[in-house]
Parts: C-alpha cells; structure tokens; sequence
C-alpha cells in the first residue's frame, strides 16, 4: 500500500535526523492499522474480549452451516457451557495470526481457567471463520470451548479432598491418627420428651470419665430441634468409642436418639498434649467465609495448635477434576462420565514433633485433677528437646505451657543465683544470714511458713529457698543483673518453636523493693513454663540452646 501525504507549508524545518524518525513513526502506525483492521484477526479478537465480558454484539456469528446466530444466543450458551467455571471466565489469547484460505481462516486461541484453589487449566482451541463480504464471522460451535463438549453439556467441578498427614512423635509415629467415635445425635420426629431426655444427656455426659471439657452444651438443643425436619440427625455430641462405651447403657434406648459410627484424627487420650496438637474437625462457618477458596463444607481443618498452625501443610492440597455435565429430566446436573481436566491431590507432609507420649502421658496425669490454672512443661537437657507440654483442666483449652504470663516466684532464684555468682557478688560457701523477715523501703519480705535459717552458707539459702537472703542480695545484681543474666539464660528471646510462646520479660531498673521482689520471682517480672524450663535446661547444660518442639 502506497502511502501519500499533503504537502503542507512549515514555519520552521526540522533537523534531518528528527524528521526522519517522525515520518518513520507515522508510516509504521498507518501500516499496523492498514494491515489487520480488516482482518480474520479483528474478528477473533472482539469474539474474545465478548465471551470474557458476556456481550457478543461487535461479532458476527453463525453456525457451521453459515447461518446467522444471534450474539445474545452465543452469549447464553457460552455461559451455560462454562457451568461451575461461569463464575470466573478464563484469559483468552490469540497465538499469533489467523491462517487465510480463500474464504475461510482459523485462529489457534490459548484458554487459561483459574480454577479453585489456584490450578490452572489451559489449553488451545481452533477458533474457524467464514468471510461474508467484507466481514469475517466467527462459526459459533460449542467444541470452542472445550473440544468434548457439545450442545446441552455443562463443566463441572468436582473435588478431591488430599490424604492428611499425621502429627509425628519423637519416634516419629503419628500421634494424631484416625481413631473410632461416635456421634451421639437426635431425631427430632421420635423425641417424646425433650426436657427428660435433655436432663438424661447431660447426667450421661458428665459421668464421663476423664472428664470432658468443657462440658457438653445441651442449652440450645430445642431451637436445633424445631429448625430441623423430623427425619434430620442432629448431632449433639462426638465422643471418643472409649467413652461412648462407657455411657451406651444410659443413652443408647432414650426415644429420638441415633447413632453413627464415623473415624476422626485424634491424639491417643482425650488429654493427650491437648492444647499443643490442637484438633481436627470438620470446617466451621468462620472457616468457610474467611477462605472460601480453601475449604468446602465437609473438609477437616485444623483447630489451634499444631493442627491449626500448620494446616496447611498437613492438610495438603486437593485435587480438581473438571467433568461435563447434563441437566436430568428433573432439571438436576448428571455427570456425563467424560472428565476433560484432572489434577491430582497432593498429599499432606507430617509434622515431627520432639514430644515423647510416655513423659507427656505422665504429665497429663500429674495435672488431671488439678483444679487451678495449671501447666507442665519437660524439657530434655542435652538439647532443648521439649518431651511434654500439658495443660490442667483449669486452662479451659489454652496452651498455658506456652503463653502463660505469670511470675516465676522461687523458681527463678536460679536466675538471681546465677547473676550473683557470675558477678562474684557471692559464692557458694559465703555466709549469708536467713532471717525471719527483711525489710527494703518499708516493705517487709518474708519466708515461706516464716522459717529462719540464720547464718548459713548460700548454698543452703538457694536449697532451702530463702527469700529474706536473696532480698539482701539483689543490691548486688544492680539494676539490669537480672535482665542481663536472664537473657543469657533465653529469656526474653525471640524463638521459633513451631507454635506461639512468651519467653518471658524480666524485670529491670527498677527500685530497691521491685530489685528485692524480683530476686526471688516477684515484681514486673514474668515467664512461661516453657520459658522457664529452657532457662533451668540452660543452667543445667552451661549454655542455651532454644528449646524444640517441631523438628
């Protein structure tokens, strides 16, 4: 194409090298324009940006006999066609230019869906059109799409949920596994007496042993009831087949009761490291609205813990088959049986842990009947290695191991200990007195019982817990001593354990009654067992070493 244009009188003349470059640049846009505006191309470009947008008007279409389709038509299909995926149309693209015989061309176009959960689907379809005149008209036909599809089919989804992985022990067993439980629920249509069987549940419930907590809340039970259809399960309770066991007798002929058998991934005991593993449940509505592309209802999630922590990892990722799909004779969708995408699930890795289940099965049992907010943690010497980690009753599903605020009280005269000897402030055959009371700024400390030790030598007033002895001492820690030498000790620090922990804050600069009170585990100073346990595994072993609990 021969390109040609009016001469115009210029006020001023362009250098050469400037006006050559501005008739290069006006050529070469004049020449993309000539050389596809009419083009196969344009047509197929505008058929794309249609079937993304839902508005196919710009096109001309017809069907592969050559008749005119209406753009309204094609744009209901596609989007019937697209099924389950209509929801997100896919990135289209044409792969480079049409191929031009005679009357007809056929355009290569990549089709890229984003399916849930991240997979991608995508592959290329020929797209064929005819040249009417001067326009080139895309063939509608629904092999455009997907080339296993014909008229009336739909894509669907369908999903496959990935092997959860175990949470390990020390010897790297699972510790949670799949294990038998039962699921108590009622019937409402066969409920005669809903307060009576009420009363009888909740007795049943709480002569559980050990016992469940919390407790099961049977508060709204009458509301589930009446929002149910009288044929529903509604689910009460899952228990433990150990402690169904226990209770079948009272529960098992109570009118409107029913029973499933199903397996959940649940630790060896009720108890068993309960806070740390956290648990697996079937997903909840606060799961499925913050992550509506992760979780489908049905899904096991983990709840706190290890388990929730690193669900992610453990749970895997699922895998996606896309089917067609027909509309039955009562209008529901049925698979066709033909799968056009699959993408396999990818199974979950476990999670070693360092827990040893003998040394944390004697720690839960050591806090089983303790009433107060109470928590053990064990932590092996040689290489931080935590073996236990428990939680009382009384933490009501909190794992106070790991995040408990609270003041140390004796246990950190270790640190105090430590601090005065380290200064040579004091060793441990010095003579320190044990008195009934000392006094610092009008404040009196006393011992425990309010024994008297009287003069002895340190080593005596650290075996014996003296507090009036340390409350002496603290002057000669000074005002940051304690700070410094429980930092040395891990306190403090900024530790990666696998699961959220308080290492602790330590008391510093404070007055002559706060550096007196924080010598023997008062004051602004706080720990955590876990915190604690490392800093008494340090002394021990001469040196901190983090403490581990996911391997």
């Amino acid at each position: 194409m021969r390109l040609s244009y009016p001469r115009r009188p210029r006020r001023n003349r362009l250098r050469p090298p400037l006006a050559l470059l501005a008739a290069t640049a006006l050529a070469a846009g004049a020449l993309t324009a000539c050389s596809g505006g009419d083009g196969p191309e344009r047509s197929v470009d505008a058929f794309l940006a249609g079937w993304r947008s839902g508005d196919l008007q710009a096109v001309g279409l017809v069907d592969p006999t050559g008749a005119k389709v209406p753009a309204a038509d094609v744009a209901r299909e596609l989007k019937e066609l697209s099924g389950e995926l209509a929801a997100t149309p896919p990135t289209l693209t044409r792969r480079g230019e049409a191929k031009v015989t005679k009357d007809v061309a056929t355009a290569v176009v990549k089709v890229d869906w984003a399916l849930p959960g991240g997979i991608r689907w995508a592959y290329e379809r020929p797209v064929r059109l005819t040249r009417g005149g001067d326009e080139w008209r895309v063939i509608w036909e629904p092999q455009v799409v997907q080339e296993q599809l014909t008229r009336g089919d739909r894509l669907g989804l369908r999903r496959d949920t990935a092997t959860r992985a175990a949470v390990l022990d020390a010897a790297g067993q699972p510790i949670v596994a799949p294990r038998p439980v039962v699921r108590v629920g009622l019937q409402p249509g066969e409920v005669t007496d809903l307060p009576g069987l009420t009363r009888k549940l909740d007795a049943a419930f709480r002569a559980i042993r050990p016992a469940i907590t919390p407790p099961v809340d049977l508060s709204d039970l009458r509301k589930r009831l009446a929002d149910a259809d009288p044929g529903a399960f509604v689910e009460v309770a899952t228990l433990r087949e150990e402690a169904y066991r226990q209770i079948k007798p009272r529960i098992y002929d109570l009118p409107g009761t029913k029973f499933r058998s199903d397996k959940l991934d649940l630790a060896p005991t009720r108890e068993f490291a309960r806070a740390v593993l956290g648990s697996v449940d079937p997903a909840q509505a606060d799961d499925l609205a913050q992550h509506p592309d992760r979780y489908e209802a049905g899904d096991l999630v983990g709840h706190g813990g290890l388990q929730g922590h690193h669900d992610e990892r453990l749970r895997g990722a699922p895998g996606l088959t896309v089917i067609t799909e027909r509309p039955g004779p009562d209008g529901t969708l049925v698979p066709t049986g033909t799968e056009v995408f699959r993408s396999e699930p990818k199974s979950g890795q476990p999670v070693r842990t360092t827990l040893d289940v003998a040394t944390q099965n004697a720690a839960d049992t050591a806090l089983r009947g303790e009433k107060r907010r109470a928590a053990l943690v064990a932590v092996r010497i040689s290489d931080g290695a935590v073996l236990a980690a428990a939680n009382g009753p009384g933490a009501a599903g909190e794992n106070l191991a790991f995040t408990a605020q609270v003041p140390p009280g004796s246990t950190f005269k270790m640190v105090s200990a430590l601090g005065l000897l380290d200064r040579g402030a004091v060793t441990p055959d010095a003579t320190v007195d044990c008195p009934k009371t000392f006094t610092v700024d009008g404040r009196p400390f006393k011992n425990s019982d309010n024994f008297v030790l009287g003069p002895v030598p340190f080593r005596t007033d650290f075996a014996k817990s003296c507090n009036t002895a340390f409350a002496a001492l603290a002057p000669k820690l000074g005002p940051d001593g304690l700070a410094v030498t429980g930092r040395s000790l891990g306190l403090e620090g900024q530790w990666d354990v696998g699961l959220d922990a308080f290492t602790g804050k330590v008391s510093a600069n404070g007055g002559a009654t706060e550096q007196a009170a924080a010598a023997i585990g008062q004051g602004t100073t706080l720990v955590s067992p876990l915190a604690m346990a490392s800093a008494t595994a340090a002394v021990a072993r001469g040196r901190f070493e983090q403490p581990k609990l996911v391997l």
